[in-house]
């Protein structure tokens, strides 16, 4: 019962408490913990109730491909790596918009990341296929009780913030923030503008829902996708590997292999043939001075084990 009672509360408060006992938590799917999740899945298949609309179709597209960027510019490149920096209003807003994805909060992301990083493809890397299989990789852990703990070591630099510890332990509050102002957004323009033929319940299926599991499974593809097809530049120490198409859908984080090789730049995309999106955003925030000192790949990188 006192189990039950945890998992139902951290629904609201993420709290991780992380010691050695973490290590011998069951490294299986948490299923109460993880009811929200499994509901926003079956929620996609309310789109046959709301019917369609072009207006909640574009929505749905826009909210894809900003939060796609907001992933992989910010927790990504920002809070997991540091391949660039800004100041700690930007830091809050950065992590305010990556919240909208619905990906835990910045910490649980950037801390496991850096672990996936230090051990990819042996057998502690939580998402790794080679050892785990394409389903685990792909969604199991993200839903097990061990992982739902995460590693305060490795994120030192990022939880002195307490509003980035704040975010993080009421990681749900963006994303239902983001789904209430769809659902208002809907009911807007049902009264406003009824020509466009959308409504409330539309916009909350098509502009959250189905935007944020496609978000999410596009994202975790490069855990179970990326580190078995592709093509390898590289010789790094893992299974990494570069897809064109990956990088088309995440704007740019489907270079792998070569993110593996040199995990420091900003810029995953090596060379211009390869579409990095999400890089070429970030420098035009550092025209703008939104963000400074992106860091870019060395040519000695360029050459260093190459297949």
């Amino acid at each position: 019962m006192k189990y039950i009672y945890q998992s139902l509360i951290r629904w609201f408060s993420n709290h991780n408490v992380y010691n050695n006992s973490v290590d011998l938590l069951p490294n299986k799917i948490d299923w109460i913990r993880t009811l929200p999740f499994v509901v926003l899945n079956l929620s996609c298949l309310f789109v046959g109730w709301v019917g369609f609309s072009w207006v909640a179709f574009t929505v749905a597209v826009v909210s894809y491909f900003l939060r796609v960027f907001f992933i992989g510019a910010f927790y990504h490149r920002y809070f997991s790596h540091r391949t660039y920096k800004t100041n700690r209003a930007w830091q809050f807003v950065f992590a305010i918009l990556g919240l909208s994805a619905a990906q835990r909060g910045p910490l649980w992301w950037a801390s496991h990341h850096r672990q996936h990083h230090m051990y990819a493809d042996k057998e502690i890397d939580a998402h790794s296929p080679v050892r785990h299989g394409f389903l685990w990789s792909h969604f199991g852990w993200f839903m097990s009780i061990k992982n739902y703990h995460y590693n305060p070591e490795r994120i030192q630099d990022l939880s002195q913030y307490p509003e980035l510890v704040f975010l993080d332990r009421y990681d749900g509050l963006v994303p239902f923030i983001f789904a209430v102002l769809l659902f208002l957004l809907g009911m807007l323009l049902q009264h406003v503008a009824p020509q466009l033929g959308t409504n409330s319940w539309q916009m909350l299926i098509w502009g959250f829902s189905i935007s944020t599991v496609m978000v999410f499974h596009t994202t975790v593809s490069i855990n179970s996708l990326a580190h078995q097809y592709g093509k390898r530049r590289f010789k790094t120490e893992d299974n990494s590997r570069n897809s064109f198409i990956l990088a088309l859908f995440t704007l740019g984080e489907g270079w792998h292999n070569n993110h593996h090789h040199y995990p420091a730049a900003a810029r995953q995309g090596f060379f211009w043939w390869e579409l990095d999106i999400t890089y070429y955003v970030l420098k035009l925030f550092e025209k703008l001075r939104i963000i400074s000192h992106v860091r870019g790949v060395p040519k000695s990188i360029l050459e260093k084990n190459l297949i």
